[in-house]
């Protein structure tokens, strides 16, 4: 249901004729990194449905199940937060007695080369997903979106993603939740994650007033998702709680990242991802977001780009149409990776359109 070792998805289709005519394995394999982890730089028409599956398919949250911070560190205002979040939910009647979750939903994505405008090849994908999560940290997720189809899972100990353009792959660092699950759709992570949050204020955000609580990956983790081509730098997540109703209505990360190819000057990639989360209705009792919308901002900049930043904008709107508990016949054989997992060239983030994504 959740993971430690997850990370957002980041890739794009490999030229194969390009890789043949490489004069060296060093060159090649410098190549296949920046495929994997910065599509951006290899956008094109053809790959538009491609960058959207590695970014906005199968994100990790930034932080682990079961966040290490001191009990002291918790605030008053963010236990009463989530204590509020839990009685509207409703969660804690399924806690200890569902097994499993299965949630299908239909989603519309689409790229938007710069904040403003919309480019002439913004056409909206549109797709499907399947989801099974088993408590407390296994779960498998199947996405179909134009003529592709994606698949990510954890099965405990590691997370991994597999594309038809670059097959199987492991993901760096601790296993981490989906993000996709914490948005509304598994109330009982949402209030496990957020419990040892920072409350750090009150915000309106789309004209909802709400409680703003704040998580940060810890160094350790960042250099566990780091390596010597690309720097995690932050990564950083707010999760808004209506005051009102005390369901989360919103949730942002963004994180930052440093990356440098040999003999060059480094670039730095920002990414922030914000989802709306909204149409609560009860399922056995429990409350589960039913539709939102999330909107991703990408900003490159570095001495390397000599024309300024460069922002790209990608947004997906999505439905949930059925959710189900304690589904017969899920075991944990459903959750084994693929045979021939690729641990050398590992997925940093199994969502992300910039290097590493935390």
């Amino acid at each position: 249901m959740e993971m430690s070792r997850l990370a957002p998805l980041s890739e794009v289709p490999t030229n194969e004729e390009e890789s043949d005519s490489c004069s060296s394995k060093k060159a090649q394999t410098w190549r296949n990194w920046l495929r994997t982890h910065l599509p951006l730089l290899f956008i094109s028409k053809k790959s538009d449905l491609r960058i959207l599956l590695s970014v906005l398919g199968c994100p990790l949250f930034p932080v682990s199940f079961h966040p290490k911070i001191s009990i002291t560190q918790v605030s008053s205002s963010a236990e009463y937060i989530i204590q509020h979040f839990t009685a509207a939910s409703g969660c804690r009647k399924i806690e200890g007695k569902v097994k499993n979750m299965y949630v299908s939903g239909k989603m519309g994505m689409a790229i938007v080369d710069e904040v403003g405008s919309t480019s002439s090849s913004a056409i909206s994908q549109k797709g499907c997903f399947v989801l099974w999560q088993m408590v407390p940290d296994k779960w498998l997720i199947e996405l179909v979106v134009g003529a592709h189809k994606v698949v990510a899972g954890c099965d405990g100990n590691v997370a991994w993603r597999h594309t038809p353009w670059l097959g199987s792959h492991a993901a760096k660092g601790p296993i981490r939740p989906l993000r996709r699950a914490l948005q509304g759709l598994d109330p009982l992570a949402v209030a496990a994650v957020f419990s040892a949050a920072e409350y750090i204020g009150e915000k309106k955000i789309l004209g909802i007033d709400s409680f703003v609580l704040k998580l940060c990956a810890n160094h350790p983790d960042l250099t566990e998702r780091s390596d010597n081509t690309a720097e995690m730098i932050k990564h950083v997540v707010f999760g808004y709680f209506s005051q009102r109703s005390g369901l989360l209505v919103y949730v942002e990360d963004s994180y930052l990242t440093r990356i440098q190819s040999p003999g060059s000057p480094p670039t730095y990639w920002e990414t922030t991802m914000g989802t709306k989360v909204e149409d609560y209705r009860p399922v056995e009792g429990v409350m589960i977001a039913h539709s939102g919308c999330s909107s991703v901002i990408i900003t490159r900049f570095g001495d390397s780009l000599k024309a300024g930043p460069a922002i790209t904008r990608m947004e997906e709107t999505y439905i949930i149409d059925d959710v189900a508990f304690s589904v017969p016949g899920l075991s944990i054989d459903s959750f084994i990776p693929p045979q021939g997992l690729n641990k050398d060239y590992p997925d940093h983030d199994l969502h992300s359109s910039s290097p590493l994504h935390p």
